[in-house]
Parts: structure tokens; C-alpha cells; sequence
């Protein structure tokens, strides 16, 4: 039985145990788990399955559930403060000025706000 870092729990290892043995001594592999350790069931030398206790389980579900926040919630939030923004008579105003505009008067504009930022 190898013993290996296991990075989905931090501080746990995983021993590796051939499936054969755990089919000729199961308990044994249990008595493993119960006690706190995580099996890597081994299949030609290559881990196959996982063998862990359910309080095991449940923090590493923990874990995820924690991990799974909308990556996209915050961009969501702001999109939708500035559409609602954009809804005012103001924004509409400008909005409107903006596509009336001449090519002279929107080349104007943007020489005046690029000398603003420089």
C-alpha cells in the first residue's frame, strides 16, 4: 500500500490499494476509512476509485458547494445597475443627442474627451 498527497483535502492522504486486495480483505480498506484515511483503489497501477468515510464526503461536498458561486454575479450586478442607469430622461437625452449628432459634431466631441483623459 503507497501513500500519496491528497489536494482536495488539505492535511489528508490517500493510500493506494490494489482492487485485489480490496476484494480479499474489504474490511481491512474500512477499517482504514473509519479511522480517517482516504483509499485510492488502484487498477493496474492507476487510482480507479476513491474510497472515504461519509464525514469525508460531506466536507469535501461542503467544499464545493462553497466553490460554486456564480462566477458571473458581480458583472450581472453591475450590467444591470448601469442598464437601469441608462433608463433616466438624462441618459435618454444624451442617447438621442448622440445618434442625431453630425460626423463633424461626434468628431468634435471626441477630440474634447480625449483631451480630457491625456
Amino acid at each position: 500500500m503507497s501513500s500519496q498527497p491528497l489536494p482536495l483535502i488539505p492535511g489528508h492522504r490517500m493510500e493506494s490499494i490494489s482492487s485485489t486486495e480490496v476484494k480479499n480483505a474489504f474490511g481491512r480498506a474500512m477499517m482504514k476509512v473509519t479511522g480517517g484515511a482516504v483509499v485510492g483503489i488502484t487498477r493496474h497501477d492507476e487510482v480507479s476509485a476513491v474510497l472515504l468515510s461519509a464525514e469525508t464526503y460531506r466536507t469535501l461536498l461542503d467544499a464545493l458547494s462553497e466553490r460554486r458561486t456564480d462566477p458571473l454575479a458581480e458583472l450581472r450586478e453591475r450590467f444591470d445597475r448601469r442598464f437601469a442607469e441608462m433608463q433616466s430622461p438624462q441618459a435618454k437625452a444624451a442617447a438621442q443627442a448622440l445618434f442625431s449628432a453630425t460626423p463633424e459634431a461626434l468628431g468634435a466631441a471626441a477630440v474634447k474627451g480625449a483631451g480630457r483623459r491625456g
